[in-house]
């Protein structure tokens, strides 16, 4: 287990930020954190990176404390939502400073990835677009050869194209070296691409915490229609998160193993019965209903 987090919390003034957070993430792994806004993700991002320190619990990466250690921080990249830059540097002067703090700098890389980030490396980086700023941060941070890496709505700002390459050069990273990432985004279409596990945070709770592949093998999308009406009993003993009556079709989102939801309404001889795919942020948006942050009229 390279991350560990145990019983976190973490509070501002009086407003509970986190709340007793329990999460591992396994070396190589990509566990991605969603969450509605103010759920406390960038709370817990800080925390893992050692910015904030929790007010209790205990947060280690490869069994060591976190805040205050220098030998892990200097194995941790972190890109933050906001990013900063010191005012006057370039980028050469930014990889400069980033060598004499990161004892695994890759002045090689470093240059490499100039083919990929195409930015003049003497431009100052805030004089920079935000997406361009972006592109510095992953150029820079890459360079470090981190073991651990820590995002932030990362490719906020970024193009399609360059959400792509970046993307590839992380998944090589894991695939090569074993780096691990942790990921808060609101993009689920990619994180749905990326990641391997997923956390749902709601109100500085953990609500949900699954392997991607088991998160959608639990949660189902079914249309269903039957000659007369269906007995009610039927619908109440399934786990239904959302339940929309369109015409003669009823469109349920359930929760539960599929093979038996579909033997259960099979034994009411229904006229339609489809189990249809649902993607991360589906699942997201049904799961949060089912947490009491509900949407109305949602359409898909």
């Amino acid at each position: 287990m390279l991350i560990r987090i145990s019983e976190v919390n973490k509070a501002f003034a009086e407003i509970m930020a986190l709340k007793n957070v329990n999460l591992n993430v396994d070396k190589g792994s990509i566990y991605g954190l969603v969450g509605s806004n103010g759920a406390g993700k960038t709370t817990l991002l800080k925390v893992l990176a050692g910015i904030y320190k929790q007010d209790s619990g205990e947060v280690y990466i490869k069994n060591e404390i976190v805040f205050e250690n220098t030998g892990v921080k200097e194995k941790t990249a972190f890109i933050p939502d906001t990013l900063y830059y010191f005012s006057q540097y370039t980028i050469n002067n930014m990889a400069r400073f980033y060598q004499g703090i990161y004892p695994n700098w890759n002045n090689e890389r470093y240059q490499r990835l100039n083919s990929v980030f195409k930015i003049d490396r003497n431009k100052r980086i805030n004089s920079l677009s935000k997406g361009m700023q972006k592109q510095v941060a992953f150029w820079l941070a890459l360079s470090t050869m981190p073991e651990v890496m820590i995002l932030d709505e990362p490719v906020d700002g970024l193009d399609p194209v360059m959400r792509k390459k970046v993307k590839n050069l992380i998944i090589q990273d894991v695939a090569e070296r074993e780096m691990t990432v942790f990921i808060s985004s609101h993009n689920l279409r990619e994180l749905e691409d990326i990641c391997d596990h997923i956390g749902i945070l709601h109100e500085g709770s953990l609500i949900i915490q699954k392997e991607l592949d088991d998160l959608k093998s639990d949660v189902h999308k079914i249309q269903v229609a039957f000659k007369e009406t269906a007995p009610e009993q039927l619908f109440a003993d399934q786990n239904i998160l959302y339940q929309e009556q369109r015409g003669s079709i009823v469109l349920l989102i359930a929760r539960g193993e599929k093979n038996k939801i579909v033997s259960d309404f099979k034994q009411f001889d229904p006229v339609i019965l489809d189990v249809l795919p649902l993607t991360l942020e589906e699942i997201f948006i049904y799961e949060m209903g089912d947490a009491g942050y509900a949407i109305e009229n949602i359409i898909f």
